[in-house]
């Protein structure tokens, strides 16, 4: 039998998340296998004993957390957006301004595209295999990005008069720009993350100093 845990029902359905240091390892082992074994080959071909193999752990062990593939996967999406989050947040701590700080949170972002490419496939993948965890991820880092652009708004960080709903529409925009700049510049190709969040940052400054 796999290792027991005291456990609590998390927010995603079909996910249970340990109470012990012990168990919250033993499920940082099965995310990031599943991020191996999903990126590889794909939610279709990928299998539990495959994700277990990979981790080390007994079958019975999956269980314990997941209650089937799909579960593992919609945890797997939202572990990915956290870390892109956590990976991002430090990075904007010594920026100028706002717009800086977005600057900075790019250059962050396309090194963490750059070393885990498999991102991207396990991302798209979500549309089909757990739509929610798709919309969801796309919808929380865009908040995050309005938040930001009201915030400087409100302390006079950008020119420009946005309101709420438009800074809403510029979040997404950027968002959308930023996730096929980490495709085109970290995943196909081995670009300079500073140079292409510099360019990029040009058009922002431009266009919310307008």
């Amino acid at each position: 039998m796999g290792v027991k845990v005291e456990e609590e029902p998390s927010s995603a359905a079909g996910t249970k998340v340990p109470r012990t240091a012990r168990g919250e390892r033993t499920l940082r082992k099965i995310l990031d296998a599943a991020r191996e074994e999903f990126g590889e080959r794909g939610f279709s071909d990928s299998s539990i004993v495959g994700i277990t193999q990979r981790a080390g752990v007994a079958l019975g062990t999956f269980y314990t957390y997941f209650e089937s593939k799909e579960a593992l996967f919609h945890a797997l999406v939202r572990d990915m957006s956290e870390q892109v989050r956590d990976s991002v947040g430090p990075a904007m701590t010594n920026a100028r301004d706002a717009l800086d700080g977005e600057r900075r949170a790019l250059e962050a972002f396309l090194r963490f595209a750059h070393d885990h490419r498999d991102i991207y496939r396990i991302i798209d993948e979500a549309e089909f295999v757990e739509p929610s965890a798709y919309r969801e991820h796309y919808e929380t880092t865009a908040t995050r990005i309005a938040a930001r652009l009201a915030a400087a708004r409100d302390k006079g960080e950008i020119k420009g008069s946005f309101s709420d709903e438009e800074l809403d529409v510029l979040a997404w925009g950027m968002m959308g720009a930023n996730v096929f700049l980490g495709l085109r510049f970290a995943v196909w190709d081995d670009a300079d993350g500073d140079k292409v969040a510099e360019a990029m940052s040009k058009v922002w400054r431009q266009g919310f100093n307008a």
